[in-house]
């Protein structure tokens, strides 16, 4: 072998032993925080994953669940900056007393639209909104706001989070695991993971990350003076819209051309069917993640048939006005659109 070769094939095996290494480490950390923690204890008497959304004509996309009247009213005034996280990130109260998370980068156009429409699909998601542009002011003690806001506070291209008073929110280790959870081997369940990859959400961590932060979480809100409802979501979408990928460098996010390009590897077949001679009943899917396993496994023609009876009304002006809501350009709008135009017709051709 060539010595350079041999050079490139040993960096690469270094890489790969790193990353394994890497890996075990974050998985024993995440362990001994959940062994430290304990079980989650909740005082909700009833759990919940998915409530019925409607007819599809009667989703508002671009609004999403808080609705045109819900949107963040300006003048907001500085609270706090917070520190952790990948991007620049303050609290805000706004003109109507509401507290929001404003935050930045590259996550800001997939959030809002990956969340509406997974909440459209009938799925709880925090309510957020894209913010064109804006101001802030009473700015203090800024750390890692400069590059997002200028010396007068104002912003741009921000996604406003409300940060709800009402639930006992539970994260990281108070959060479930997708092979954990009350609803394993519902509908309900594959369901949102077949809408995980319809989007093509990568980042798809659970309770049993928490080391390096969990995307899922328990909310409990109560319905009166005695009974309480657990809804379990996902609270980060942030890393949808692009191509999926077993490692980094093969993964992106808000790329309409990516996420078209990954189309025909939505769903790959069924297993049992044509090439195995017999008719068969379970999906097999192309999607690569996080926990690529627990997205793929187990989900029948019947979960796909299920959720595709809830998506198929969504019209194509539906999405497009989601897009435009999000902060999507023309173009981008129009790629996104006939991509998932596309996947959402995969499932109805599986499904039949």
């Amino acid at each position: 072998m060539p010595k350079v070769l041999l050079i490139l094939a040993s960096i690469a095996a270094g890489i790969v032993v790193g990353s394994w290494i890497v890996k075990a480490i974050w998985r024993l950390r995440s362990e001994l925080r959940l062994r430290a923690a304990g079980r989650t204890s909740l005082r909700a008497s009833s759990a919940v994953i998915w409530r019925d959304p409607g007819p599809a004509a009667a989703r508002d996309l671009p609004a999403g669940p808080g609705g045109r009247d819900g949107a963040p009213a300006p003048p907001f005034q500085f609270i706090e900056e917070h520190t952790t996280g990948s991007h620049p990130c303050v609290s805000v109260r706004d003109a109507r007393g509401r507290v929001w998370r404003a935050k930045w980068g590259a996550e800001v156009h997939t959030e809002v639209f990956a969340s509406r429409l997974a909440w459209a699909a009938g799925y709880f998601v925090e309510t957020n909104y894209f913010v064109p542009e804006g101001r802030i002011d009473g700015i203090q003690n800024r750390q890692r706001t400069w590059e997002v806001l200028d010396g007068n506070g104002r912003f741009r291209d921000a996604c406003f989070e409300l940060d709800e008073q009402e639930p006992i929110k539970h994260f990281d280790e108070e959060s479930w695991a997708w092979n954990d959870n009350p609803f394993v081997g519902t509908r309900e369940l594959n369901g949102l993971k077949v809408v995980m990859m319809l989007l093509s959400n990568w980042d798809n961590k659970d309770v049993r990350d928490v080391a390096r932060g969990s995307n899922t979480a328990i909310f409990e809100y109560p319905l009166d003076h005695k009974h309480w409802e657990a809804r379990y979501l996902i609270i980060d979408w942030g890393a949808a819209l692009g191509s999926w990928g077993s490692n980094i460098l093969s993964r992106s996010r808000w790329n309409a051309a990516a996420f078209a390009a990954q189309n025909d590897q939505f769903i790959i077949g069924i297993e049992g069917g044509i090439d195995g001679g017999t008719e068969g009943d379970r999906v097999l899917w192309g999607y690569k993640g996080q926990r690529t396993d627990d997205a793929i496994r187990e989900i029948t023609k019947s979960d796909v048939r299920w959720l595709y009876g809830v998506l198929r009304g969504i019209s194509d002006e539906q999405l497009a006005a989601a897009l435009r809501a999000s902060g999507g350009t023309e173009s981008e709008i129009t790629e996104f659109t006939a991509a998932i135009r596309a996947r959402i017709g995969r499932l109805g051709d599986v499904s039949a």
